[in-house]
C-alpha cells in the first residue's frame, strides 16, 4: 500500500459514513427513514453530483461486508423452525415473484423496440429481492416475528436461487452456448446448499455452540465462532452460485436459537459500522443524467412502475391465502431490487448486450424500488406487535 492509498481509504470512509450518517439524521428529524437519506447521500457524493467519491474494489468490499452483516444480524432474529413452517407459502410467493416481473421486462423491451436479449437481461435484473432493504426495515422496526415478515425473508432466499438460476440461462443465450447440463448442476447445488443449512445448520451449531467455547481461552469465543460460521457460510454460497448474503443469513438463522445475547449485540455494532457503505453504495450507481432524454425517461417510468407492479401483485397473489393484510405486507417487502438488479445490470453491459443507456434505465429502477417500499411498509405493518431486541449485558469477566 503505498502513500496515497493510506490517506485515500480512511478520507473515503469518513466521507461516505459521516455523509450517510449525517443525511439518516437529517430525514429522522422530518419523519422519513433514515435509510432513505443513506441512499440519497450516496447520489449526492457520488460521480452524478458532487463527484466526491466514486465506486472503487475498496468501497464496494465494505458495502459487500454491511450486506452479509445486515443479513446475518437478520438470521440471528429468526428460528429456522418457524421459517420451514412457512416454506409452502415463501416458495409459491418467489416463484410468481421471479416469473411475473420477468416476463414484465422482457415484454416491456421488446415493445420498446430493443433485442430479444436486451430483453432477456433487464427481465432478470426485475426479478431478485434485494432482501437486504426490506431486511433492514423490517429489523429496525421490531416486526421480524410477523408472518409476513417470515413469509418474506423465506421467500427473498428461494426468490434469490431461482433468480441464479434465470440468469444462469440468460447469460448463456447471451453467450451462445446454452447447455443443460452444467446449468441442472448448477441449479441442484444452490437449492441443496440452501435447504441442507436451513434445515440442518441449528441442530448441528447447538451441539458446536455447547461444547467448542468451553475449551477456547480466546476472548468471545462465542463471537469468534459465529464470524467464523458467517465467513464459511457465505464463502459456501458464493461456491455454489448462490449470493454470499444468502450464505449469511443461513449462518444467523443456525445460530439463532443457541448463542448469548452478547453475541448479537457485538453483531449489532459491527452492522451499524458497515451497513451505511452498502447503502451509500446504491446511491453511489445513480445518474440523473439519464432523465435528460425523454424516451429513456419514459422508459425508465415505465420499468419502475412495472417493477412495483410486478412483485406487488406476483407476490401478492402467492401469499393471498394468508388474508388480504399479509398479502399486500408480502407483496410490498418483496418490491427492492437494490444492489442485485445493478448487477444483473452490470453483467449484461460487460458481455456487450445491453446499451449503456438501458444500463442506467436498469440502475434507476433498481434504487428507486429500494426506495418505494419503506413509507408504505410503515402503513402496511400498522398495529402489528413490536419485538425489539433485549437489552444487551456486557461481557462477562
Amino acid at each position: 500500500m503505498n502513500a496515497g492509498d493510506a490517506l485515500r481509504i480512511p478520507v473515503e470512509m469518513l466521507i461516505v459514513f459521516g455523509a450517510a450518517k449525517l443525511l439518516a439524521e437529517l430525514f429522522e428529524r422530518i419523519g422519513q427513514p433514515g435509510l432513505v437519506g443513506e441512499i440519497l447521500a450516496g447520489v449526492i457524493i457520488g460521480p452524478s453530483v458532487l463527484g466526491w467519491i466514486a465506486p472503487n474494489e475498496i468501497l464496494g468490499a465494505l458495502a459487500n461486508l454491511g450486506a452479509m452483516f445486515l443479513l446475518f444480524e437478520v438470521g440471528l432474529e429468526v428460528k429456522s423452525s418457524e421459517l420451514l413452517k412457512v416454506g409452502r407459502t415463501a416458495t409459491l410467493v418467489a416463484t410468481l415473484g421471479v416469473v411475473v416481473p420477468f416476463l414484465s421486462g422482457w415484454g416491456i423491451l421488446l415493445l420498446w423496440g430493443k433485442s430479444h436479449t436486451e430483453g432477456l437481461f433487464v427481465g432478470a435484473a426485475m426479478v431478485a429481492t434485494s432482501v437486504g432493504i426490506t431486511a433492514r426495515i423490517l429489523s429496525s422496526h421490531g416486526w421480524l416475528q410477523e408472518r409476513a415478515s417470515k413469509i418474506i425473508l423465506a421467500a427473498a432466499v428461494i426468490d434469490d436461487v431461482q433468480g441464479l438460476i434465470v440468469l444462469a440461462v440468460v447469460s448463456s443465450v447471451a453467450k451462445g452456448n446454452f447447455e443443460v447440463l452444467p446449468l441442472s448442476v448448477t441449479a441442484v447445488l444452490a437449492l441443496a446448499f440452501t435447504w441442507i443449512a436451513a434445515k440442518w445448520g441449528t441442530r448441528s451449531m447447538a451441539i458446536v455452540i455447547s461444547h467448542v467455547p468451553r475449551q477456547l481461552r480466546v476472548g468471545e469465543a462465542q463471537f469468534a465462532l459465529s464470524m467464523l460460521l458467517l465467513f464459511g457460510l457465505s464463502a459456501a454460497a458464493a461456491f455454489v452460485g448462490v449470493a454470499a448474503i444468502v450464505g449469511a443469513f443461513l449462518a444467523g438463522l443456525a445460530l439463532a436459537e443457541n448463542v448469548e445475547t452478547r453475541v448479537k449485540y457485538l453483531t449489532h455494532g459491527v452492522t451499524e459500522l458497515l451497513v451505511p457503505f452498502f447503502l451509500v453504495g446504491i446511491g453511489l450507481q445513480v445518474d440523473p443524467a439519464v432523465f435528460a432524454s425523454g424516451p429513456i425517461a419514459a422508459l425508465a417510468l415505465v420499468l419502475v412502475l412495472a417493477a412495483v407492479a410486478s412483485k406487488l401483485a406476483g407476490c401478492g397473489l402467492g401469499a393471498i391465502g394468508l388474508g388480504r393484510v399479509d398479502a399486500l405486507r408480502v407483496g410490498i417487502g418483496m418490491i427492492p431490487r437494490g444492489e442485485v438488479g445493478t448487477v444483473v445490470a452490470q453483467l449484461g453491459l460487460t458481455l456487450g448486450v445491453i446499451e449503456r443507456n438501458i444500463y442506467s434505465v436498469v440502475v434507476v429502477m433498481a434504487v428507486v424500488t429500494t426506495m418505494i417500499p419503506l413509507p408504505f411498509l410503515k402503513l402496511a405493518y400498522a398495529g402489528a406487535n413490536k419485538s425489539l431486541p433485549p437489552e444487551i449485558p456486557p461481557a462477562q469477566a
